[in-house]
């Protein structure tokens, strides 16, 4: 059974070795390229088995689609569980994005192909699921505190995490040849600069607004004297 955090039970059950083995097909091949009977021959078991548990390749698809989203679900829980500031909440779940994507490269592969609606048209987008609403709310309560500048909740989760999963879609091209991890500082600090709160320009306008009343008093300071 494909896991992000935790070891597959062994032995492991049948329909969890059908999803196992219908994911690598799936990543590698393509889900229109795969049949039946390939996910058969490499998970070893009967094509009758395939169809009790899962009525066939489309439902092999709809169970790892809700199985892995739960699993982007956890890995949210886990960015956020230690973590206080909005900043360093955004800052592990892309490090932890990263580090998956290196560690198991068939999961995010899967998740972040852009495709899913081909095969299952009657699921919601995956911009819509539980995992990337979370992320957006994330962003939002970033505002709220006043953490990032106010903009539209999807521009700024687009402009931290969009970064991130462009990213992640490169090294699994093969575009990027160097694990994700090593450029985590500079992809966060791109993306977190971007969103950020410019303190020096409100200070700078501050500053600046403060010397235009100071002149404009002086010139009605030398008027009235004259």
């Amino acid at each position: 059974m494909p896991y992000l955090n935790k070891l597959a039970p062994v032995p492991e059950p049948m329909d969890c070795r059908i999803l196992t083995a219908g994911l690598e097909l799936f990543v590698e091949n393509g889900y229109h390229n795969v049949s039946v009977h390939d996910v058969q021959k490499k998970a070893n078991v009967s094509i009758g088995s395939i169809y009790k548990h899962f009525g066939g390749k489309e439902g092999i698809a709809k169970r790892l689609y809700y199985h892995l989203l739960n699993e982007m679900d956890e890995l949210i829980d886990d960015g956020v569980k230690n973590q206080v500031t909005t900043k360093d909440k955004c800052e592990e779940i892309i490090r932890l994005m990263f580090q998956y994507t290196e560690s198991h490269r068939t999961i995010i592969a899967f998740v972040f192909q852009p495709n899913h609606r081909e095969f299952l048209p009657e699921e919601p987008p995956i911009c819509s699921s539980s995992p990337f609403q979370r992320m957006r709310d994330i962003v939002r309560e970033g505002m709220d505190i006043g953490e990032i500048r106010e903009m539209t909740t999807e521009v700024a989760a687009s402009a931290i995490f969009g970064v991130a999963i462009r990213m992640v879609q490169l090294r699994l091209d093969g575009i990027v040849s160097k694990p994700l991890p090593g450029y985590l500082d500079e992809v966060f600090d791109a993306a977190w600069n971007g969103i950020l709160i410019d303190k020096t320009i409100d200070n700078s306008n501050e500053t600046s607004n403060e010397n235009s009343t100071d002149k404009q008093t002086s010139i009605e300071a030398v008027r009235a004297a004259g």
